[in-house]
């Protein structure tokens, strides 16, 4: 009796052992990605973010960030074999700061958009195997690339599994369903536009407009002031024109 009461079924000690064999994968591992190619890729990645973060600045479902590492698979920590786009958006999740994208703990998510800015040594790479990568295994549904010195811009969507290029406008922008943004060259930049067409703004450019119209409307009020007073002085003239003529005149104050 007592043995019996003591003892644990062959299948259930089985499973206390496989459950003991599970090894859980870190979940807050640290970025590991390489430094950036120059200046001009590190201000274009943060011109975007600036600009895409204010957009949707009233969003809380997104993550937005760049030349941050992606883990997509446990094995690949060893390995070191696992990616940082310099530019990455993801929907449908919170939006909060990390340490890095880890695919096992942000329930699976890929990122949504892709912008690798290429260079010389890394362009092979960004137009071949990324690319494959992204369309494969990412299973991402839009990629764009953009050299920041030779301004070569191409973005592509998923379609059926497989990469399309995306039909330029006639501006050359490129429509991002992912975003509802268009992304087209503006003054030797990647920059998002809105769907009317209107360039989404950085906030030195914000600044700057409100500056300017706080001036424009500063210049308006002083010209009509000056009308104001212009036509004041003529009645007055007028006045004493008529007054000088013995007529009462029958003009407004």
């Amino acid at each position: 009796m007592t043995l019996a009461k003591d003892s644990q079924p062959t299948d259930q000690i089985t499973s206390l052992n496989d459950t003991e064999d599970i090894i859980i994968p870190p979940s807050d591992l640290l970025s590991d990605e390489p430094p950036l190619e120059s200046d001009l890729h590190r201000d274009q990645i943060e011109l975007l973010l600036a600009c895409l973060k204010w957009w949707w600045r009233e969003r809380t479902d997104f993550y937005a960030t760049g030349n941050l590492t992606i883990y997509f698979s446990p094995e690949h920590i060893t390995t070191r074999d696992f990616r940082e786009p310099d530019f990455f958006v993801v929907l449908g999740t919170e939006n909060r700061p990390r340490k890095s994208w880890i695919l096992w703990a942000e329930q699976g998510k890929y990122p949504n958009v892709i912008v690798e800015l290429l260079s010389d040594s890394t362009a092979k790479i960004d137009k071949d195997f990324k690319k494959k990568l992204y369309q494969d295994t990412f299973r991402t549904p839009e990629y764009f690339w953009f050299h920041p010195d030779t301004l070569e811009f191409q973005g592509f969507l998923l379609m059926a599994g497989e990469y399309q290029p995306i039909e330029p406008t006639n501006q050359g922008w490129l429509w991002s369903r992912q975003l509802e943004l268009f992304l087209g060259v503006y003054e030797s930049k990647l920059r998002f536009f809105s769907p009317q067409g209107q360039l989404v703004a950085t906030p030195e450019e914000r600044a700057e407009i409100a500056q300017k119209q706080a001036e424009a409307a500063q210049k308006q009020a002083e010209i009509e002031r000056q009308q104001r007073e212009l036509a004041q002085q003529q009645v007055t003239e007028l006045r004493a024109r008529l007054k000088e003529l013995g007529v009462e005149p029958d003009l407004p104050e």
